[in-house]
């Protein structure tokens, strides 16, 4: 069906090693899509081979995306290996940090802001200058459930994503009229490493946070791939500027 027909085109994706990222770029690749991975260590460059072996169209980048010269450098690495077209872009990178709010570190605190926010600005100005040159192009940020909630002793996390949520807007009311579609996904609690702290169910809020999901379960890399495919699909090229929740209801609960 041609409204979800993503065969022939070219993604990067960052934070693609492991979890939501990851889950997204399979998703992506058993489309048809030939993809970029991003992540910090040269296993990236074996990971995608592997892929390759698979019969995927993949490629993949080491790049410190809180640095500002390796962000570029990644860019262009991975627009030529694309033959210097991008048709999708997914910013997944993030990392975490949790202290009291009183004693957060000012260095954690530039580090979550740095590759959970500023990292993201800068991928999707880089892949917008392709895009706007092209006359398309869908631009993927992921976001958090802490875009609309505070959360609990993160607030450099919480600043990055509710960040995240209002880049995405601003974005859309520059870019839409250049036929690139600017949206987010709110992941909600989610079955990764990142979560591998609140996963323990000894740990209250393991049981607090579950009891909250209508769905009865924390969700997976793997739900992340239906809404990361209608937003890189002709499917979605009327929505702009959503922040859309992949959260099982605990949104609404």
């Amino acid at each position: 069906m041609r409204w979800f027909d993503l065969s022939g085109k070219k993604a990067m994706i960052t934070g693609a090693g492991r979890g939501l990222g990851k889950g997204m770029a399979e998703g992506f690749m058993e489309a048809g899509v030939e993809t970029v991975l991003f992540a910090t260590t040269e296993k990236i460059v074996t990971m995608a081979r592997e892929y390759r072996d698979k019969g995927f169209k993949c490629h993949g980048v080491a790049a410190d995306l809180a640095d500002e010269a390796s962000r570029q450098a990644g860019f262009q690495q991975a627009l030529e290996m694309l033959g210097g077209k991008i048709d999708i872009l997914v910013n997944s990178a993030g990392i975490q940090r949790r202290h009291k709010s009183e004693e957060f570190p000012l260095e954690d605190w530039n580090d979550v802001l740095e590759v959970n926010l500023t990292a993201t600005f800068r991928m999707c100005q880089m892949a917008a200058r392709e895009m706007i040159r092209q006359g398309s192009g869908k631009i993927i940020n992921v976001a958090s459930m802490i875009s609309f909630f505070g959360g609990f002793t993160i607030p450099a996390y919480a600043a990055s994503k509710g960040g995240v949520a209002q880049l995405t807007k601003a974005f859309c009311n520059e870019w839409a009229g250049c036929g690139i579609n600017v949206n987010a996904i709110a992941p909600g609690y989610m079955a990764t490493e990142m979560n591998t702290a609140l996963l323990d169910p000894a740990n209250p809020r393991y049981k607090e946070i579950t009891d909250r999901i209508p769905a009865h379960r924390w969700g997976t890399p793997e739900d992340m791939q239906g809404v990361a495919l209608f937003l890189a699909s002709p499917a979605s090229d009327y929505l702009n500027g959503a922040v859309i929740p992949v959260d099982g209801g605990y949104l609404v609960r």
